[in-house]
């Protein structure tokens, strides 16, 4: 185990497993980028601007201080993927900076995350697919379609990265087209008055734009794809903090042109109860009823995408974990570039999960176990960017002068208090029941130190 703050050897050269299989194929920047902007653009754009339309425009003023701090959380991760570009990314930098243990719980965190996440995105898909397919009246259909979209994407994994790296640049093109549509087309069919009121709620200026953050804070989850991937980008030193900082500027970009126009687009009266702004918005700029089915196929297209990028980041951090044996020595199984033991057991677990949700009448629970990721995706954010901290204090980064040095501080700074904003949005009830889920990793990882230190004793007997 690591001294935790004596860590002064170099990290050792990235690992590239199966790289001369013809399926496994290193990301260059364009699939590296896209992995980023599909995984932090999943299906709530879709729903994003009639969130936050109760608060007014004055909403936009939060997406501002948002992209702020998700652009400060990109740019620290860039610069930790370059000091050490390996397969695991927050975790490989907690653990370099702290030991095992903060290691550990920056993997089991992240890894809860994306398999729940995983399920709650499916289930979201079948409530868009019900838009072209009507299943909703049989349950049987709606499971059967909930795992469907959670399988297909795992099946391109497990057919290798060249795969993964293939539909996850097409869905992210084809998922981006109708959202640009309605960004640009938008432009041309404002009218300010649809806009209503800049603050349009009780809420104090500063309450509002508190408020509306909440809501916004969890569209940038995913700002960590091209790092926790680190080992299957190729160049990763230059490509990954290049496609994580693209990626979320682009996602960032997305998302404010589109909700700008759909505020301009759709009454603000009509837009604050609307259930589908986005179709509302492309019906008031064509007229007739088939936005709805545009943003139907749009959605899913987004969502399957989303599922395809987190169900490689699912099985990369504990693949990286278990090759340090902090997982499961079966994580490590490799096939294609892809870790298939870390691919099959999240997709069981998120199966699993969905098929409980839609059959004990359990969508209480769900929607908790939902809310907890929150929690558990901005765990490794805090240990990742207090690593970044603590390198750049004990003189363990790279050689820079002193104003770069305080750039990268404050830069560090910035990304560690945007990730305990994400921490106060997820609310008291996530944050405590998120602990709890944290301390059951702390069982199982006594009884992974457990069998490794045996191990150690047993072989010098």
């Amino acid at each position: 185990m690591h001294d935790t703050g004596t860590v002064t050897k170099p990290a050792p050269a990235p690992q590239h497993e199966d790289t001369s299989s013809k399926h496994a194929r290193r990301f260059g920047l364009p699939v590296a980028t896209a992995l980023v902007m599909g995984n932090i653009i999943g299906g709530g754009i879709f729903l994003l601007p009639a969130s936050v339309a109760p608060f007014g425009t004055i909403s936009l003023v939060a997406f501002a201080v948002l992209t702020a701090g998700a652009i400060a959380l990109a740019l620290v991760f860039g610069r930790l993927a370059r000091r050490n570009p390996q397969t695991g990314g927050p975790y490989v930098y907690a653990r370099e900076a702290f030991g095992d243990f903060a290691g550990f719980l920056a993997s089991w965190s992240y890894w809860i995350t994306a398999w729940v996440s995983n399920a709650a995105l499916a289930v979201a898909a079948v409530g868009y697919l019900d838009v072209l397919l009507p299943i909703h009246g049989s349950k049987l259909w709606t499971i059967v379609a909930a795992l469907a979209v959670q399988w297909l994407p795992a099946l391109a994994n497990l057919a290798g990265t060249r795969y993964v790296g293939a539909v996850q640049l097409v869905s992210t093109v084809l998922k981006f087209a109708p959202l640009l549509l309605v960004a640009v087309g938008g432009l041309f069919f404002f009218h300010a008055d649809n806009l209503g009121p800049f603050q349009a709620s009780n809420d104090s200026p500063l309450g509002a734009v508190s408020a509306s953050a909440a809501i916004l804070l969890f569209s940038y989850l995913g700002v960590e794809s091209a790092s926790v991937s680190a080992g299957e980008v190729r160049d990763p030193e230059r490509n990954v903090g290049r496609a994580t900082v693209l990626g979320t500027c682009l996602a960032a970009l997305v998302y404010l042109l589109c909700t700008l126009a759909v505020f301009g687009t759709v009454a603000h009266d009509k837009l604050v109860d609307s259930g589908a702004p986005m179709s509302d918005a492309v019906n008031a700029m064509f007229g007739g009823t088939w936005g709805g089915t545009a943003v139907a196929v749009s959605a899913l297209i987004s969502i399957v995408g989303a599922l395809n990028g987190w169900t490689l980041l699912s099985a990369q951090t504990p693949y990286a974990a278990a090759k340090d044996g902090l997982f499961p020595a079966v994580f490590t199984k490799k096939k294609r570039g892809t870790p298939t033991v870390g691919v099959i057991v999240t997709v069981v677990l998120a199966s699993l999960l969905t098929v409980y949700n839609y059959t004990a009448g359990s969508a209480g629970v769900f929607e908790t176990l939902v809310l907890v990721t929150t929690f558990t995706a901005t765990v490794p954010y805090l240990l990742a960017t207090a690593a970044q901290i603590y390198f750049l204090l004990s003189g363990q980064g790279h050689k820079v002068d002193g104003a770069r040095l305080a750039r990268d501080m404050v830069l560090a700074l910035a990304a560690f208090g945007f990730s305990l904003w994400l921490v106060g949005g997820a609310g008291y009830a996530a944050v405590y029941q998120g602990v709890l889920f944290l301390f059951v990793g702390v069982l199982v990882y006594a009884w992974i130190a457990a069998r490794k230190k045996r191990g150690a004793v047993d072989a010098t007997d």
